[in-house]
């Protein structure tokens, strides 16, 4: 089952929402992050080969390059997790964070980024 949470870079251990047809990472408890096209300048969609890849990369200390670097799009993959999606989000300020997501979410999520 899918966390809805940042798993890594900005934002940390912050819950993802879906509520009213917005996406948000809650900061705080009255604070938010909109994830759309105003906040997102790019997303990339992780996949099982994006996974190995950073497996290797943990080994060499380059997780951050790998799994954070430079962030494009990847249309139509999925995780091998069913109804688990993990998202590389680039912010339009530069900061990046990685989130995982459940199919609720993910699909409200592409539809604003879209």
């Amino acid at each position: 089952m899918a966390k809805n949470k940042v798993i890594a870079g900005e934002y940390l251990n912050c819950n993802v929402m879906s509520a009213f047809g917005q996406v948000s990472i809650q900061t705080g408890f009255t604070k938010s992050i909109q994830l759309d096209k105003t906040t997102i300048s790019n997303y990339e969609l992780i996949t099982e080969e994006h996974r190995k890849s950073a497996v290797s990369g943990v080994s060499r200390g380059l997780i951050g390059g790998v799994l954070l670097g430079p962030v494009g799009l990847l249309a139509g993959l999925s995780a091998k997790n069913k109804g688990t999606h993990t998202l590389a989000i680039e912010f339009l300020d530069g900061k990046r964070s990685l989130i995982e997501v459940d199919e609720k979410i993910y699909k409200a999520l592409i539809q604003k980024l879209f």
